[in-house]
């Protein structure tokens, strides 16, 4: 047993690269996870890790060690998955990612009632403003928008969610509403500069017709929050999601503009990698996610 867990915290602290950041999800101090890789080493007879200051890099033995060992890390989790569902109450560690806004927004309040539902579970909910890598930083759980990267990654569809746009009527009384998306051009938009996507293009379709309008205004964040309110401040207009304007739209706070044409899609997708498939906690988690998401209201 001592071995499997030398091995677990070995892929922690390769995955991480970094002692401090493994020993933050340990619960342990950076002395305590190096003192234990260094018994490791002595027990293996070889050195795994090149230490630096800024960060650790793989030697060729410890590359061997994680390939091996991550292969029967993911065997020993399988087996036990097996076993779980044959009992039928999910249990373990789920590490799920999502993004700040939805995080914090809907799927926070998902996880703190799916653990009252199923206490044997714990749940390491990371959220970050770019979508993280399931593989390298070690996720059994990403929530996605639009559409799936990546062929190799098994994805759910948890709810369709479109992208509109909106401002607030103090706005649209005093500028007016654009016709077409090159109307765009000469009004004040608030731009959210996200991900890779060039900043301040907005792509428009309609039937067999696209049209990409490059915006601007004296506003822009790398926050959709900070963005959706200098809207509701009628400073400008704006894109967002379905699910972060709805309650907004209900309560006529904003109203949408270029009904007729169509923004790329923000679907909500739940991902997660192929060997993780037969995960009962996973599923269950998955499971409950779409029927929370689409609850009435579930969006607001």
């Amino acid at each position: 047993m001592d071995s499997f867990s030398d091995l677990n915290l070995f892929a922690l602290v390769a995955r991480h690269r970094n002692l401090a950041a493994a020993a933050r999800e340990l619960g342990v101090t950076p002395p305590a996870v190096s003192k234990r890789l260094a018994q490791l080493e002595r027990r293996l007879g070889v050195r795994l890790m090149n230490r630096t200051t800024r960060r650790l890099s793989l030697t060729p033995e410890g590359e061997l060690y994680l390939s091996n060992g991550s292969r029967i890390l993911d065997e020993l989790s399988e087996l036990e998955h097996l076993v779980m569902q044959s009992r039928g109450e999910p249990t373990g560690l789920l590490r799920v990612n999502a993004s700040f806004g939805f995080g914090r927004a809907r799927i926070a309040p998902a996880v703190s009632e799916f653990v009252t539902r199923y206490p044997a579970i714990k749940i390491l909910l990371h959220l970050t403003d770019r979508p993280m890598s399931l593989q390298d930083e070690g996720f059994d759980l990403g929530i996605r928008f639009g559409e799936v990267p990546d062929a190799r990654i098994n994805a759910r569809l948890l709810l369709e969610n479109r992208r509109m746009v909106c401002a607030s009527p103090g706005y649209v009384a005093r500028h007016g509403r654009p016709s077409v998306p090159h109307d765009l051009t000469r009004h004040a938009c608030i731009v959210l500069r996200e991900n890779e996507s060039a900043y301040g293009t907005w792509h428009f379709s309609r039937g067999k017709r696209s049209e990409t309008v490059k915006v601007d205004g004296a506003l822009s964040s790398n926050d959709g929050g900070v963005v959706l309110h200098w809207a509701l401040e009628g400073r400008g207009i704006v894109v967002r999601s379905q699910w972060e304007v709805e309650r907004h739209l209900a309560r006529g706070e904003l109203v949408t503009l270029l009904d007729d044409w169509a923004l790329p899609d923000a679907n909500i997708h739940a991902i997660y990698l192929e060997r993780n498939q037969l995960s009962v906690r996973l599923r269950a988690f998955v499971d409950f996610l779409g029927e929370f998401l689409r609850r009435p209201g579930g969006l607001m």
